[in-house]
C-alpha cells in the first residue's frame, strides 16, 4: 500500500521525507541541498540504519568522525549521539526500528 508523506525542514538546507512506515520500523530521506548543510548532533532510543544514497557526508558518532559516500551504511545503536556535515549535496536512507513516532 503507497502512501505519501509530506516533505519536512529539519534543519538549514536539510528536508525528511518518511518513505514507509510500520510501528516496527519506518524508512526516511534526508535530503541535503548544499555543502556544509548540517543534521545536528542528537540521540535516540532507536536503532537506526543509514545507507548513503548519494553525496558526501562526515559522520560524527560517540565523537569519532568518519568520511561517507555513496553505496556506504552503517548502524547507530540506540541512544548513541550522533549527527553529519555534508561535504557534497545528497540523500541518506535512514532506517529507525521501532518506527520514529515523532516523524509522523
Amino acid at each position: 500500500m503507497k502512501t505519501t508523506f509530506p516533505v519536512v525542514n529539519t534543519d538549514p538546507n536539510v528536508t525528511r521525507q518518511v518513505l514507509a512506515d510500520h510501528p516496527d520500523l519506518m524508512v526516511v530521506a534526508f535530503n541535503f541541498a548544499e555543502a556544509g548543510a548540517e543534521g545536528a548532533l542528537h540521540k535516540h532510543p532507536h536503532v537506526q540504519s543509514t545507507f548513503v544514497k548519494s553525496g558526501r557526508y562526515i559522520f560524527t558518532v560517540e565523537g569519532m568522525q568518519t568520511e561517507v559516500g555513496p553505496g556506504d551504511s552503517f548502524v547507530v545503536p540506540t541512544n548513541t549521539e550522533h549527527g553529519c556535515v555534508c561535504l557534497e549535496p545528497g540523500t541518506l536512507i535512514d532506517s529507525f526500528t521501532p518506527r520514529r513516532d515523532d516523524f509522523l
